[in-house]
This record gives C-alpha cells, structure tokens and sequence, in this order.
C-alpha cells in the first residue's frame, strides 16, 4: 500500500491503493447515491419500529402497527371455512356409497381428500399413492381390510394395530422363527413360492404344505387367498406388501410383521376423513 498522494492529470487525491502501477482515486460517491443510502437507513429504523422485526427469546417485537402474517392467514382460512361450511357439514354426514348421486359435493370431496392426502399420507402411500416396501399401494385392488369406500374411511379413522384407537384394525402374525426349525421355514417358503407361481424346490414344497395347513390356513385360508376379516393378505397373487422373494419371505415368516398406522379419526375431522376417503377411493383401487 503506498500513501495518498494527488493524481497529477485528475488533480483527485488518491486512495493509497495501488496494483501493478494503477491507483486508486478516492472519487467522493455521488449525491443522488448518498441520499437513497440514508433514505434506505431511514425506512429500514421505521420497518422495524411498525411491523414485527426484532427476535427475541420466545417470540419478536410486534410493531406498533399490529400486523401479523399469521393472523392474515388464519384470517384467510376462517373465511374459506365459512364459504365451505355447508359443504363440510353435508360431507361429514353423507353416505359415502351415495357420494357420486350429489355432483358436486363428490367434487368437493376429492378436491379436499387429496389436499388431505398430500399432508398426511403421502409421506408412506407416496405422492402418487403407489405405496413402498411396508406401505399398501392403493391404486390396485388388493387390500388387507377391505376397499370399499366404507371400509377404507373405517381404516382412515381408526388406523392399524395402533395402541390409541381401540377400535383399530388389529391382527399380528406370529414370529415362526421362534416356532418352527430353520428347515421347516425353508419348506414354507417354498410352499408360497409355488402358491404365488413363482419358481420353487417342489420337494421341499410338498413338505411345506403340511406346515402350511397346521400353521399358516388358520389366518391365510387353505388355499392361501387371505382373509380381511384378519388383515391376513392373498398369498396367491404377485402382489407383496414386504416382497415375495426367498429372502423377504424367510424374514417374514422368521420375524413376522407389525405394520401400523395412525388412528386420522383423532387427527383429522369427519369431513376431512370422508374427503379423503373418496378420494383414495376414486384413485382406481377402490372396490
């Protein structure tokens, strides 16, 4: 850094700065610039002083105007419930096997449900409600419970071996690897293999059969097409809620499953229950 100095050909005192022989001029800022920059500092100290600013340790300052984003919105959504009101009245009440009979409060319904959805379902059933490993897809029609719409708004409200609801849908398969011998469990495996159509070791399928009939038709039926009354799913088609590989069946069937879901009933009011209800319905799985 050098020391000022005046520029010979400006007659501007220089900055001191210097950089491979070029200065700096210490050229003063322009006027204009200068009063939108106090200006700006002017209106920022009135900001804070009328609208909330300042955090502090369990909330801010509030400004001596009032305004509070949250109460504009909450504002907002008291004035879309009212305009709705009637409709969330009729929807909670209605019948939803007559639902698509009223137009326009079936339209209600599935505009709502899936708002509903994309908040509290999504994050397990998915975006495009096709489910993941542990959770249902509900686009197709293969259901645990039951998918007809009262059904599903039953399941919706009361939730899945949850210990908050009692009347929650419950069932719970024991964990067979503390029952039956490795190879036992083996030939099981190989069992719902040739029940599902899948390839399979038919000798230890022949010996699995008789495992199955003693210990798995009880909840799976003889012939392995579940029973919803139970929540125990169809062993006979692809479709496999935890996978139907060898390795995904030999953990099932050593471990067992326990999957729960929320009681939303608690959660959720009537008319949200129902709205979403219609509209997983309408999603093309829905019986």
């Amino acid at each position: 850094m050098s020391e000022t100095e005046i520029d010979e050909e400006t007659g501007i005192d220089t900055t001191g700065h210097e950089w491979d022989g070029i200065k700096e001029l210490n050229n003063p800022l322009p006027r204009w610039w200068l009063w939108c920059f106090y200006l700006t500092i002017i209106w920022g100290i009135g900001y804070t002083i009328a609208y909330p600013a300042w955090p502090l340790l369990s909330s801010a300052t509030t400004g001596v105007l009032g305004y509070s984003t949250r109460a504009e919105v909450a504002a907002e959504i008291a004035e879309y419930e009212a305009r709705n009101a009637e409709l969330r009245t009729a929807l909670a009440n209605a019948d939803l096997t007559t639902l698509p009979e009223n137009p326009d409060l079936n339209r209600f319904a599935v505009a709502g449900g899936a708002a509903v959805f994309r908040s509290h379902c999504s994050q397990c059933h998915g975006s495009g409600a096709a489910g993941a490993k542990g959770y249902p897809n509900l686009l197709d029609d293969d259901w645990l419970w039951g998918g007809d719409i009262d059904t599903i708004a039953y399941t919706i409200n009361h939730g899945i071996r949850n210990e908050t609801d009692p009347d929650a849908h419950w069932s719970q398969m024991p964990a067979f690897g503390e029952i039956l011998e490795r190879g036992e469990i083996d030939q099981t495996v190989a069992f719902v293999q040739k029940l599902s159509g899948q390839e399979h070791d038919a000798t230890l399928a022949e010996a699995g059969a008789v495992i199955f009939e003693e210990q798995c038709s009880a909840c799976h039926g003889e012939a392995g097409l579940g029973d919803r009354e139970q929540g125990a799913p169809n062993l006979t088609d692809a479709i496999w809620l935890y996978g139907g590989d060898a390795d995904a069946l030999h953990e099932t069937i050593t471990y067992s499953r326990f999957g729960v879901m929320p009681a939303w009933g608690q959660r959720l009011s009537p008319s949200d229950v129902n709205a979403v209800a219609a509209y997983v319905h309408q999603l093309g799985g829905g019986e």
